[in-house]
């Protein structure tokens, strides 16, 4: 089991070893992360890793796995966004007992 050094940005330098080091690699950009608790405080730390330094973590025996960006980042949006105003009209909205029958009465946008 190889042993890792890694900075945690409150501790400084720490060691672990393969077991303790996951990394992550996005499918859709390749963008990567390598992750871990930092042995003394505690705290899981991440950083983004370059593909020389996957392929060194993933070859010294670092677990890894690959995910997807949401699908809704591909999705058609149509509109202004919702203002802090329409979430408060919205909220008076849900407050009223018939707040339903108001809701299917408003016209789309």
């Amino acid at each position: 089991m190889a042993t890792i050094r890694a900075t945690c940005s409150d501790c400084g330098d720490v060691e672990m070893t393969s077991r303790d080091v996951w990394v992550r690699v996005c499918d859709d950009d390749q963008s990567a992360t390598y992750a871990f608790r930092c042995p003394s405080c505690q705290l899981v730390v991440v950083k983004p890793a370059e593909a020389k330094v996957v392929d060194l973590l993933v070859a010294s025996g670092v677990a890894f796995s690959t995910w997807r960006l949401p699908a809704e980042l591909r999705e058609e949006h149509r509109g202004a966004p919702i203002s802090h105003d329409d979430l408060l009209d919205f909220h008076r909205l849900l407050e009223s007992d018939d707040w339903f029958e108001q809701f299917l009465q408003v016209p789309p946008r």
